[in-house]
């Protein structure tokens, strides 16, 4: 009879906390509003769905890489403290593959995604659409991908040839899988 008490308190300790973890766990948070869910879903996939609305030059880009991006990665885009942006074009196959915007990124969409998302360091997120739409076209021109006098846009961002665009495989499982949007 001693064990079967002990074994009842038990369980009903068990029962009685895992109501009350429930029960406060319920009333923690509440649900994201539409407008705060659309805020945070800035993706954009390589067809283009996700770009926002906007343009820019490379001209236009020139001045805020100069302002926000040179500091880490150097003048043009050549070096500085963090990843090269410019060059590397036949290089992948090479002993010393040198992998850039121009060499290896498969999708002018990624770079523009990756800046929206990313950059500048150490204020992600602070460029506007036009400003991150410039910045990619500024960093596509100097690798030769697109004419200085190019104006992108969520028109035309997704029909610019990467270099690399074929020397990638995609994953049979995430294919499989499907992607959700």
């Amino acid at each position: 009879m001693c064990a079967m008490f002990w074994r009842n308190l038990v369980l009903g300790t068990i029962l009685v906390t895992a109501a009350s973890s429930s029960t406060q766990a319920a009333e923690f948070g509440r649900a994201a509003s539409q407008e705060e869910i659309a805020l945070w879903d800035i993706d954009v996939q390589p067809d283009g769905r996700g770009l926002p609305i906007g343009g820019g030059t490379a001209a236009r880009g020139q001045v805020i890489f100069e302002q926000t991006c040179a500091a880490c990665h150097g003048a043009g885009g050549q070096g500085g403290a963090k990843d090269r942006l410019v060059g590397g074009q036949g290089t992948l196959a090479s002993a010393k593959p040198v992998k850039t915007v121009g060499s290896f990124w498969p999708y002018a969409t990624s770079l523009f995604d990756y800046i929206r998302r990313a950059m500048p360091y150490p204020d992600p997120g602070s460029l506007t659409a036009d400003e991150t739409y410039a910045v990619t076209a500024y960093i596509l021109s100097l690798n030769a991908i697109i004419p200085e006098d190019f104006v992108l846009s969520k028109e035309n961002l997704a029909q610019v040839r990467m270099p690399n665009r074929e020397g990638f495989v995609p994953d049979a499982e995430y294919i499989h899988i499907g992607n959700s949007r």
